[in-house]
């Protein structure tokens, strides 16, 4: 390990770095000054591809080539419900691959998500070595708490395409309760309300000093500020194509237009009780060009979205109900994401924990803070082992159930959410007929009963045991989620004690050659930054 490592903070919007120096946890900036960097990727032409701010502004000028919000379509399939409006809203073309994968299409050249965030990933490590002067290698990387194993093991393999050494994955609000708890010697229960560009998660933490412990944890995957950005611009299309007869859904240049339009408008609204969203030349057909100019008022833009600030609160119920809480018993809520910025949130936020919210820390970039103060504390004890940090203790819980398949469509339940990791828990399969030569076990994350309900993980098939009369073979699989949230299979035969072959078949998942061949392909593309 070098002496230095960073923690990141992937965000669906933007992405933040920060990096521990001197003794100080910082957010590391560009050279332009810029803190945040848009999670935007751009791809010119050749072996060049442009990444961050800069990025962004091709967003409208080359829709295409630029890829955006592709957090949001991380490690999920292709007939997912935010795969299908991604496709919907996005110009870029995805398009399905094998096992119900997705790949990016640009300029005839297939990209899977995780090297589209691998690109982000590196931009972020590149930062921070210029500003340490220091190639890092290491690094701690948040998830939102309900990513499920898919999305993680994507993030996971993101990162190794990027070139870094993943000590850890850890939550977000972990991590954001870390940044504000850390050598503060505190005793208190907090919420960390994290509602970032495409999810929204709610922890309930205890802080014992050096030990920050989960109590229970919920949270909505496709809930978040880019939700937000959507209800405006349907919003303004549908008025638009009244006032003019022109279907701005139909040109997905413009329908861009509009939702940058109604990203920076959306952040004006925080402070400003009034906003022009107005966009030149919209819309251009046989030498005709129209321009769009609307008024929105906050008042409006509540009315849009109350309903989505409304659906928090039920995470909210889950997890205060998981920690065996009521709001009245925190002692504080901490906000994490540039949306909790709107006034609507932050009044909502006061009227349901019946407390105002603590704004004593940046939204943006607390997570990345937490993210290095853990990565830091990492390389310093000399290994990333159990969920020890320096003088701080982390004890996580795992946000979804772990299941698997019975008979009928049905499943069995394994490892209850909101217990902590890491665990593991074992279950004793046999054959259920003579001569059988495999045994085939599906796994899910969810919480219901029936498969088609829950997430598919991947089928796990052992096989090389002694064939025999059905009941003879006896074969312990254990099941383990670690540290960081991923889950592990191991088997063994009881009669020999060996362990036994392991054929696993994830369904979005790149292969260990894919993983390599990416990265060697991203080692080779020119990385230019904004």
């Amino acid at each position: 390990m070098g002496k230095h490592a960073i923690g990141i903070d992937l965000g669906t919007t933007n992405s933040c770095v920060g990096v521990v120096a001197n003794g100080v946890p910082i957010v590391v900036p560009n050279q332009w000054g810029d803190n945040l960097h848009a999670s935007v990727v751009h791809f010119p032409g050749g072996d060049r591809v442009i990444v961050g701010n800069e990025a962004k502004r091709h967003v409208i000028l080359d829709p295409d080539r630029t890829v955006w919000s592709v957090k949001r379509i991380l490690g999920r399939k292709s007939f997912s419900h935010e795969v299908k409006k991604a496709q919907t809203f996005c110009a870029y073309q995805i398009v399905e691959s094998e096992n119900h994968a997705i790949r990016l299409m640009i300029d005839g050249q297939l990209f899977s998500p995780e090297e589209i965030s691998a690109f982000i990933l590196r931009e972020m490590r590149n930062l921070a070595s210029a500003y340490v002067q220091e190639d890092i290698i290491d690094a701690v990387v948040t998830v939102p708490a309900y990513f499920n194993d898919n999305q993680r093991q994507a993030t996971l393999d993101s990162g190794r395409i990027a070139g870094l050494n993943v000590l850890r994955m850890i939550n977000e609000p972990t991590a954001a309760a870390l940044a504000y708890g850390y050598g503060r010697e505190l005793r208190q229960r907090v919420a960390i309300y994290d509602l970032g560009g495409g999810t929204f998660d709610l922890s309930v933490m205890e802080i014992d000093g050096d030990i920050f412990e989960v109590l229970g944890t919920a949270g909505d995957s496709y809930l978040g500020g880019d939700d937000f950005d959507m209800r405006m611009t349907e919003y303004l299309v549908d008025r638009y194509l009244r006032d003019t007869r022109v279907d701005l859904r139909q040109n997905r240049q413009s329908l861009q237009k509009l939702r940058e339009a109604c990203e920076e408008a959306k952040k004006l609204l925080s402070v400003h009780p009034e906003v022009l969203v107005s966009i030149p030349d919209i819309f251009v057909d046989r030498g005709r060009s129209m321009s769009l100019e609307y008024m929105v008022s906050q008042k409006e833009f509540n009315s849009l979205v109350t309903d989505l600030v409304q659906r928090t609160f039920k995470v909210c119920d889950e997890a205060l109900g998981a920690a065996r809480l009521h709001p009245r018993d925190l002692d504080g809520v901490i906000l994490v994401g540039g949306p909790t910025r709107l006034p609507l949130v932050r009044e909502a936020v006061q009227y349901y924990f019946g407390q105002p919210p603590n704004v004593s820390l940046n939204p943006d970039e607390v997570v990345a803070l937490g993210a290095a103060i853990h990565a830091n504390s990492l390389i310093q004890s000399g290994a990333a082992r159990g969920g020890q940090i320096g003088s701080a203790h982390l004890l996580d819980v795992t946000p979804l159930s772990l299941q698997i398949a019975t008979v009928g469509g049905y499943t069995e339940m394994l490892i209850e959410r909101n217990t902590p990791i890491p665990i593991e828990r074992s279950r004793i399969f046999t054959t259920v007929r003579d001569g059988q030569e495999r045994v085939n076990i599906r796994v899910y994350q969810g919480e219901s009963n029936r498969e088609e309900e829950n997430v598919l993980l991947g089928y796990f098939d052992f096989e090389g045991f002694r064939i025999g009369y059905r009941g003879q073979a006896r074969i312990e699989v254990t099941f383990s989620i670690d540290a960081s949230g991923l889950v592990h299979v191991t088997a063994r035969d009881l009669e020999t004690g060996l362990r036994q072959r392991m054929t696993v078949a994830l369904s979005s998942a790149l292969s260990e050659d894919e993983v390599v061949r990416l990265s060697q392909r991203g080692a080779g593309m020119e990385l230019a930054n904004g």
